[in-house]
């Protein structure tokens, strides 16, 4: 594959997860967000730890020239966060198809990663 063709695989999916993830931010005290931390059980306090990090976890993955092990441990931590998400939702709601949402960033999340790799390999 180009390199050329590596660089856009990776921004692409880097800039939707960001998308995806950095508005959170915004709308950590909605009431949409306070119910679904609420349905699944979670304490109030939690939904803003978890916001929060995500905003920084999103920040971490569009800005280049940062480390490339704060990078690595970026992508666990968020990887952590979507295997989470995707756990509480099928202990709470069970094997219905809005408990496989987190899925989909965490696809783009691994695509992220992969072709980080390609375009950085040793880092």
């Amino acid at each position: 594959m180009k390199p050329k063709s590596i660089k856009i695989i990776y921004w692409v999916t880097t800039g939707l997860l960001a998308l995806f993830i950095l508005p959170g931010i915004f709308f950590l005290n909605s009431p949409m967000a306070q119910e679904g931390t609420k349905h699944l059980g979670f304490p109030h306090w939690f939904s803003m730890e978890v916001g929060i990090g995500s905003f920084i976890g999103g920040l971490i993955l569009i800005i280049p020239g940062l480390p490339s092990r704060l990078k690595e441990w970026n992508y666990v931590a968020l990887g952590i966060m979507y295997v989470s998400a995707l756990i509480a939702h099928l202990s709470v709601d069970g094997l219905i198809g809005e408990s496989f949402v987190p899925l989909v960033p965490f696809a783009l999340l691994l695509i992220s990663y992969i072709y980080y790799h390609k375009l950085y390999p040793s880092g």
